[in-house]
């Protein structure tokens, strides 16, 4: 397949122009950019399904080509036929359509091949849609986001697949696991072009790095020589009569010369920069589940017994095959959804924000400074600020919502919740359409973030960075954290071949006492513990815990040195001295208290 000088563009700028690529057999690619710049249009116009609006696009001759597009439409019928081969050679074939069961069965979706495609919901139907251009034989393979709505086991055999297929490969994903596994060649676009690298997701990343570098120090060349041609040309008219015109042409040049263009100005600053207020404070109590469970319509349940308790600061990850219930426990916690059994407690100070897989309902022909502002109907300048920030500039906070890509939608959804300021955040599938930049960035920020997080992903790079526990679901009477958090969850499935194993627990797992001996578990019924299992705390907790109380004392001795310092500086005033006196008396009672927690802290991890 190959474009030659193709471009793309909208009504306020190019998305990619002149860009010329081939992709032959063998060839694996991978394409990346921030969202609107034209990634799922070029994989339209690789597949053939698109007409390039300017340059030629060429197909070699019988090449067979499977494309999953973003949002893929299913034939009308079951899933069965929607998901049977489509060539005529393999029509009715029995081994293609044992084949097409198999791969359904991998998707998620075998228990689901009578079902109407009408029924499905969105994350359905594009799994059906990846199996039916699995089924096929083809010579070329494009796929945009294929690893959306699958789950870890599910990613992990499209990784196996997609590795041992031999033909042309291009493929659109934000899952970077993916990307270095299946890719040798990334096509980067960037602000109307194209930058291919050779090599996989990691030397992309450094190529990436390193042409960044060499823009700024260009562009810091660039100014330096504007200013010396300045001050040559303002010399005055006698010297200037005296010099080349050629040197004057080229001075003009280089002082009315442009940098390169800025995609995204400044940083994505999702804590607001301290402008537009702060998330409120937690308390002690933050969510409590206990014995819930839940069913949908008479069917068996998704889950029973379930035992949560979060407080604040933590940060738990919800894993499983799809259908488990992890959306469910989300819907629960966020008062969206009665669960069926169970008591649900969530603390006086919480302030949820919620980030669901659908987003809430934007008007495709509202603005986004509109959507933005809500019903006061102007935008404040916090709120002008604050789009900014999430890169909505002054033209883009003017476009219709319909206009923008769906990641540049995911990321205004996203900009609602937290101009909302919450404290809780729950965080369903927010991997989901929203480029690599922009997860890097939210993936900094929950890390230095205070508030209590819940994440339900497929995206083992997002949860390896943001997530410290891990509650495993799928059996519907055996719901547990994993010990060790995510990467003890992530190394029991890798020794057992890959398929999920839970851990050996029910509920919260009980902690075993540090005089216990191996193997011994306490009995509450004969008063060697307390009923209720303490709260098991995984390293990556505790470590985060103490970096938060080092950052406390560092701050509290900081106060006490400077009430010290006044107190010695000798005020003349005794009421002044005495209100000093008192001062220094709380803040050493608090740096001490943070010390002793600190302490503990550090030998609960055995530090």
């Amino acid at each position: 397949m190959d474009l030659q000088r193709v471009a793309a563009r909208r009504p306020d700028r190019p998305l990619f122009e002149d860009l010329s690529l081939t992709v032959s057999t063998g060839d694996r690619l991978g394409v990346v950019g921030r969202n609107g710049t034209g990634k799922s249009t070029l994989l339209r116009a690789l597949a053939g399904v698109e007409v390039p609006e300017e340059g030629r696009s060429r197909q070699g001759r019988d090449v067979r080509i499977g494309f999953l597009s973003q949002r893929p439409h299913l034939p009308p019928g079951d899933v069965r036929a929607a998901v049977g081969p489509s060539g005529p050679a393999e029509r009715g074939t029995p081994g293609s359509h044992w084949e097409a069961a198999a791969i359904l069965e991998r998707l998620g979706m075998g228990g689901l091949v009578d079902a109407d495609v009408a029924t499905l919901s969105g994350g359905q139907a594009k799994r059906v849609a990846l199996a039916r251009v699995l089924v096929d034989e083809v010579d070329l393979l494009v796929l945009d986001e294929p690893t959306n709505h699958l789950d870890l086991d599910a990613i992990g055999w499209l990784e196996d697949r997609l590795d041992r297929f031999r033909g042309g490969l291009v493929i659109v994903t934000h899952d970077r696991h993916v990307l270095d596994r299946v890719t040798t060649r990334i096509l980067e676009l960037d602000r109307g072009r194209g930058y291919l690298h050779d090599g996989g997701y990691s030397t992309y990343l450094a190529a990436a790095a390193e042409r960044a570098e060499q823009e700024a120090t260009a562009e810091s060349v660039r100014r330096n020589l504007a200013r010396v041609e300045l001050a040559w040309l303002r010399r005055g008219a006698p010297a200037r009569t005296r010099k080349p015109k050629a040197r004057i042409t080229a001075a003009t040049a280089v002082v009315e010369g442009r940098g390169p263009v800025v995609d995204r100005p400044g940083n994505l600053d999702m804590a607001g920069g301290g402008q537009w207020g702060g998330s409120p404070r937690l308390g002690t109590k933050v969510v409590h589940l206990k014995a819930v469970g839940h069913a949908f319509g008479g069917q068996r349940p998704l889950f029973e017994g379930l035992e949560l308790d979060l407080g604040p600061g933590d940060r738990l990850g919800l894993v499983g095959p799809n259908g488990s219930g992890k959306s469910t426990v989300l819907d629960i916690i966020s008062g969206r959804l009665e669960p069926a059994a169970g008591l649900v407690e969530i603390g006086p100070t919480v302030r949820l924000g919620y980030y669901d897989q659908t987003g809430r309902h934007l008007d495709p022909d509202q603005r986004v400074r509109d959507a933005v502002a809500g019903p006061r109907g102007q935008p404040t300048w916090e709120q002008a600020n604050l789009m900014e920030r999430f890169w909505f500039d002054s033209d883009a906070q003017w476009a219709p919502i319909g206009t923008l890509s769906g990641g540049e939608q995911r990321r205004l959804q996203l900009l609602l919740v937290l101009a909302g300021m919450p404290n809780v955040l729950l965080l369903d599938e927010p991997s989901n359409d929203l480029d690599l930049d922009t997860l890097r960035v939210l993936e900094d920020h929950l890390d230095a973030w205070p508030g209590t997080v819940v994440v339900v992903s497929h995206d083992r790079a997002f949860l390896e960075r943001t997530v410290e526990d891990v509650l495993v679901m799928g059996d519907p009477s055996h719901v547990a954290l994993a010990p060790g958090g995510y990467a003890g969850y992530a190394a029991t499935r890798t020794s057992a071949g890959g398929r999920h194993v839970a851990p050996p627990t029910g509920g919260r797992p009980a902690v075993t006492p540090p005089n216990a001996a191996p193997g011994q578990n306490p009995d509450p019924a004969n008063g060697e513990a307390d009923a209720r299992p303490a709260k098991l705390r995984s390293p990556g907790t505790l470590r985060r815990l103490l970096g938060q109380a080092e950052r406390e004392m560092t701050e509290a001795q900081a106060e006490r040195d400077r009430l010290e310092g006044e107190l010695a500086s000798g005020a003349a005033d005794h009421t002044i001295r005495t209100g000093l006196a008192h001062a220094l008396a709380d803040a050493e009672a608090d740096l001490a208290s943070v010390e002793e927690r600190w302490l503990a802290l550090a030998e609960e991890l055995g530090t």
